[in-house]
């Protein structure tokens, strides 16, 4: 079996300064629509996941059902990508560590995370090291919620992955180089990851690193099948 570690798309992470996102901290994976944003993004899960982490998605978007459809899928693209034989085994492992809080019709709040991660905490001793938030529009909302997750990061010593929509006909980018929709909030984040598709290929491309400015060279190809580093 292939280890998944050695072809995860965070293999671009090692291309940079600290090697990691870290406890603490928020990082972003920005792309257009139909580019497979959220397919990319739950190979980051996996990653945390096949490192047997304890992971949390919070989806804003989706009922629990369909995320956990979603990862049931790519799964099974990773089971024949990866030659994996105890498929069985590993998918009660990957799904003993993740668990999935869905927040539809406005429902969602700092506060409410807060408590219901507390509750996990308390409750049955699940203390997750990485959150994954999917369903946020970076375009309609304000620094007060990322500085809150910023918060929460802080307070339950995990890292922060979150998804964000960029738009074609868009053309702001900052002073820095990080373009809309995270321009004006890319301060808050450590890690700024964007996936963008070219006739050449679908590639990884590091745009903030920590405090350190980010490199054009520090790029990662993926398979379009199945998101997975080539090498």
């Amino acid at each position: 079996m292939k280890d998944f570690l050695e072809v995860s798309p965070l293999k671009i992470l090692e291309m940079s300064a600290y090697k990691e996102l870290g406890k603490g901290n928020l990082g972003v994976l920005m792309a257009r629509a139909g580019v497979g944003k959220t397919s990319c993004l739950i190979h980051i899960a996996f990653d945390r996941l096949f490192r047997e982490e304890k992971l949390v998605h919070v989806s804003l978007k989706d009922v629990p059902e369909k995320v956990s459809s979603y990862y049931s899928v790519i799964f099974s693209d990773l089971v024949k990508a990866l030659d994996i034989e105890n498929e069985h085994e590993v998918r009660a492992l990957l799904d003993k560590n993740r668990i999935i809080l869905a927040y539809l019709r406005e429902s969602f709040d700092l506060d409410r995370l807060r408590k219901n991660l507390s509750n996990l905490v308390k409750g049955v001793n699940f203390r997750p090291e990485t959150l994954i938030v999917d369903g946020i529009d970076f375009a309609e909302t304000g620094r007060d919620l990322f500085e809150g997750f910023r918060k929460i990061a802080e307070e339950f010593q995990a890292e922060v992955w979150f998804s964000a929509l960029s738009h074609r006909h868009i053309a702001e980018v900052n002073e820095r180089g990080i373009p809309f929709p995270c321009n004006k909030v890319d301060d808050l984040f450590s890690l700024i990851i964007q996936l963008y598709s070219t006739q050449s290929g679908v590639f990884l491309k590091l745009l903030k690193d920590h405090d350190t400015e980010g490199s054009p060279d520090v790029m990662l190809r993926l398979d379009p099948n199945n998101f997975l580093a080539i090498e």
